[in-house]
Formats: structure tokens, sequence, C-alpha cells
């Protein structure tokens, strides 16, 4: 069992307290700002609380995180905001928003359902002072602390939730094998887990990502920035704190993100240290992914629902932006329910709640609500389409002839089409290729795109949660890294160590086992499939998809999650020709999981 040790030690800014706490009643809240958390040694963090008029002892939701509590959703994040306004009225209804903030709940709508609503700036973020270093065990060892803290408060039933999106989900997962005695219950929407399969190398292939989010959303309401980081739309104060720290103590109290990222190409202690255990994981939760998210989120929805030890556990599955169903009244009441039943002991149906609910998605940006028990689905028809080399097509028959085809290594690639459907195909659950392959480098990259098209072939994308142009599916394998697990490996979700490098002998033959995520589509009759064997980033043949004020990229088809950092693909590594090849003794292929109609 993973355990919280004392004791765990960073460089920390000595510096003055940041604004004494105080408290005010608004918007029917009574709202304690800036409230101190002492941590096992010495630092303090800060926390805004906000809480129902009556005294009493309520329920709590807690968020810890580093996206500076004080910032608005609206300044911080304006592109994502104007969007889900506009085309999601529920989301601001009822609220003033003055308290909103990004991908946390917003008080307003949850402290009249007698609710304690917390949110707590990690070390050296918002007005925490102290070392960044996200995701790391010092983070862990602090979120672990406040949430045993606001269980001994005065307005604190004991009973601790914990509720948020992307690195409010994530960090659930890390902390919760730690087993805070007072943690009842967790929401994870939208959140990663494995930090290095799912956040920092897919398949082994660094992810840019990373260093990039460290520059646009974390150093830039780093504490101490004074009013670089904007001052509370609420309260007036510095979002950052009061201090105004130099260019040089700002990067001492800092981790080089990007760069320590890179330093372990490897699975090891680091990413480990930064992952959860599955086997503590023990508490009741509803795990949220969204079929978009290719890239950061859902596979570590899915692994966390299939995996962990909870006993109590769902899963609910949807489309669109990344943050958005959080705010809106399908998912906000989804949620309620959730924790009126674990935090408040409510007899709401709750537990009878069937274990899977799915958004199942379907072309022209529509879904589908569906109910399951079970991931993946018990009924699912796992089908083999097999790469024809001969005419480049996807087909349930296998190659009866050996043949070989080839494509510049860092290229656009080759793409296999089927037939058309004869009929409304839904392929909904994980999915996983197999592929025989040589180069003429020392190593490939494989980057594998599940697609759709038109009967006239034109590409049907959806908007997934951040890309408004994400293909269905996407997998990626460094071929160096084909080492398979077999304990944890199964047929339809290939699971790699990740632990060595087996670099290719140029021109030798390997076999290549790749998982790609999880998804769901209903492809209607005459519509082909498409797989896409690619040696870089797929790219929207429709051109840009424009910006989001968070990201540093335009949004070619992938978001921000791409794969094109220099010194992880040398080309004289990576940039040689990849052959694909095909026989009847090596079976390459496609495992769909096709789903029946009922």
């Amino acid at each position: 069992m993973a355990t919280m040790q004392a004791g765990l030690t960073q460089p920390a800014a000595k510096s003055k307290q940041p604004y004494p706490a105080f408290t005010e009643t608004r918007a029917g809240m009574r709202i304690l700002w800036d409230v101190p958390i002492a941590m096992d040694d010495g630092l303090v963090v800060r926390a805004d609380v906000f809480l129902p008029m009556a005294e009493g002892r309520y329920p709590v939701i807690l968020t810890y995180g580093p996206y500076a509590k004080g910032l608005a959703f609206q300044e911080g994040y304006p592109s994502a905001w104007h969007r889900m306004a506009e085309k999601h009225p529920d989301v601001t209804a009822g609220s003033s928003n003055l308290f909103q903030a990004w991908e946390v709940v917003d008080p307003e709508k949850w402290v009249p359902h007698g609710y304690a609503c917390v949110r707590v700036d990690s070390r050296g973020c918002g007005t925490s002072p102290g070392y960044v270093d996200p995701f790391g065990p010092r983070e862990q060892k602090d979120f672990y602390d406040c949430i045993e803290w606001a269980a001994v408060q005065d307005w604190s039933n004991g009973k601790i939730g914990l509720n948020g999106i992307s690195y409010f989900g994530s960090n659930q997962w890390h902390v919760a094998k730690h087993k805070p005695p007072h943690l009842a219950a967790m929401c994870i929407w939208e959140g990663s887990a494995d930090w290095y399969r799912d956040m920092t190398h897919h398949g082994g292939i660094l992810s840019t990502f990373w260093a990039n989010w460290y520059d646009m959303q974390v150093k830039t309401v780093q504490y101490g920035i004074g009013e670089a980081g904007r001052r509370s739309k609420a309260h007036g104060q510095l979002v950052c704190g009061p201090e105004l720290l130099s260019e040089d103590a700002l990067a001492a109290n800092r981790c080089d993100f990007g760069a320590e990222i890179r330093a372990h190409p490897l699975d090891d202690t680091y990413h480990k240290d930064r992952s959860p255990v599955w086997d503590d994981i023990e508490v009741p939760f509803l795990s949220s992914a969204n079929w978009g998210g290719q890239g950061l989120h859902p596979r570590g929805n899915f692994e966390g629902f299939v995996r962990a030890a909870s006993k109590d556990k769902w899963l609910e599955v949807h489309g669109i932006e990344h943050w958005t169903h959080f705010y809106t009244d399908y998912g906000r009441e989804l949620q309620l329910r959730f924790f009126d039943h674990f935090l408040k002991g409510a007899d709401n149906g709750w537990d009878t709640q069937p274990r899977v609910l799915l958004q199942v998605r379907h072309v022209g940006e529509t879904f589908v609500e569906r109910e399951e028990h079970e991931w993946p689905l018990a009924r699912t028809q796992w089908t083999k389409f097999h790469l024809h080399a001969k005419n480049g097509r996807l087909d349930t028959e296998p190659v009866k002839a050996e043949r070989t085809l080839s494509f510049e290594a860092m290229g656009a690639g080759l793409t296999f089409l089927s037939a058309p459907m004869a009929e409304d195909t839904e392929i909904t659950g994980p999915i996983a290729a197999k592929i025989f392959v040589s180069s003429s480098t020392p190593d490939a990259d494989l980057f594998l795109v599940l697609r759709v098209f038109t009967p006239d072939l034109k590409e049907v994308t959806f908007q997934g949660a951040i890309d408004p142009n994400t293909p269905i599916a996407q997998g990626w394998l460094r071929a160096s890294h084909r080492k398979l697990d077999p304990a944890l490996s199964e047929p339809y979700r290939p699971y790699h160590t990740h632990d060595e490098k087996q670099p290719l002998t140029p021109g030798e033959t390997v076999e290549l086992d790749i998982e790609i995520w999880p998804t769901s589509i209903v492809v209607p009759k005459g519509y082909r499939i498409g797989l896409s064997v690619r040696g870089k980033d797929y790219e929207w043949p429709g051109g840009s998809g424009g910006k989001l004020s968070n990201f540093k990229n335009e949004l070619t088809g992938c978001g921000p999650f791409l794969h094109n950092d220099p010194l992880d693909r040398p080309p004289e590594v990576f940039g040689g020709t990849t052959t694909l090849h095909f026989s009847p003794d090596r079976e390459s292929y496609v495992l769909l999981p096709i789903i029946p109609a009922r």
C-alpha cells in the first residue's frame, strides 16, 4: 500500500505571509478568503471556503491545484468561457458567475445544496508560496493534508469529496492511493492517471503538451508575479499573493518541468511517483471521460474504472468540449446525485445507478444516452479488419499473399479504407492494432488514426475535448518500446512496459501491438472506416481550427497534444523509411469493438 511520508523536502520560498484571511457574506454564502493551512514542513498554503448561511457541519467538495483560485474563469480562459456560455445557457443561469474559476465547481450552485466548497492553491501557485512541482510526491502530501484539515473544521461533517476537471481530476487518482482517512468520494471529470502512458509519453513518444502547458497555465499564476497575475474580480486582491519576486527568485521556486520530463524517457520512479497504484484506490468514485479527449485524459478514466480496487465505482462518457458538461445541468446534476449519496447518505437511487452511462456518438455531433453495466461491453463482437497492401483496403478477410508498403518515416504515411458499411455499425470500446514493421534506421514512431469517411470520401471529425476537428481515435507506439507486459495486456488493450529500449536492426521485421484509445461512433450505412499509419501527428485536411487563449499552437486536429520535440525524434534515428509487411502468417489488422444492436 502506498503511504504518505512526512518530511518531504523541496526548496521553498521564505516569504512574508499572504493577505490575512478575512470573511464576508455575499451571494447567499459565508465566504472565508485565504484561510491558512499549515503543511508538515511549516509552509502555509491558502484556501477559499464557501459555506451555507446557516451554521452547521456540511460535507465538503475540495479541490487542490495550480490555476490560482482567485482568477476568474472569464479572465483566465476567455475563449473557453465565451463558447460555453454562448452554446449552453444553463451553465450561467442561476448564478452571478462572480465566483467561477477554471475547472472547479461554481459554489453558487453547490452551496445551496448544503455543501461547503473549498479551493486550495497548490504550493507555489496563486496565494500559496513554495516550490512548484506539479503532480509530485510533495504535492500529493500537501493534498492529503488539506483533505484531513478540512475534515476537522467546525463547518465540516468530516466527509470530504473531491471534484474537478483535468488537473483537479488527475491528482485525485494520485492522492487516493495514499488513503486519506476522511476521503469519502471522488468525481474524476476527464482526469488522466498514468503519468507516463496517459500524459507525458504516448506509446513512448514524448508529448510536448506539458512544457507548453507549464508556460501558459502555471508560470502565469506562480506565487509572486504581482500584477501580472491580475486581481480577483470577487475581492480585488492580487491573485498571486502580495509579494513581487524577481525573475531569478521565481525561477528558483519552480522545477524545469519540460526538461525533467524529457530526462525520463522510460517509465521509471519519476513517473511511478506521479501515477496511481490501482490496488490501493478503494474510495467510491465516478469517472467521467470524454470520447474526444484523445491525447490526455480518457485513457485514465477508463483504466481507473476497470482497474481500481474500489467496489463502488461508476463510469460516464460524454462528448463536446473538455470543460463544458462539468458545468451543464446534465453533468452537475449527475455529480450532485453521486455526492448526495456518498457524503450525505441520501436515499436517492444512486445505489441502483447502472455502472456505465454512455453518450454514444453519432455523425452530426449528436449523442444518444445509453445505460450499460460493464466496460468493455460484454456483448462486444471483436472484429479484425485486416490491412491489405494490394489495394490499400481494410477487410475482414485476411491477406493471401506476401507484400510490403513503405513510407517516409516521419511523414503522412498510408491510409487503408474499408468498403462502404452495409448497415449502421457501432464501434464502442478500446481498440488495438497489430502491424509488422521494419525500418532503415534504429527506431520508428508509429501514429495510428482511426477515421470515418462519407460516401464521397470526406472525413468525419468531431468537436473534441480541445480541437474542433478531432478524428475518431488515435494510438501511438515507438518501435523500440514494443515490449509487452503479459500480465496486463489484453487482446483489445496491449500494455507496454516502457522499462527498456529495444532498438531496431535496420531491415529486420518486428511485430508491434499498438493501443488505440477507446472511442464511440455509429458509422452510418454507406460510410467507410479508415486506418492511417503515419510517422507524425494527424493533421485535419481542412486546415486550422483556430486557437484558444491558453495554448500556443493552432488547432489542426490533435489539439495541443503533439509529438514534435526534435530532441525526442532526431532524424538520424527516426527519419528514414518505414516498411509495413503483410503476409498470411503476419496478420496486420485493427481489432474493432463492434456493438450489435439490442
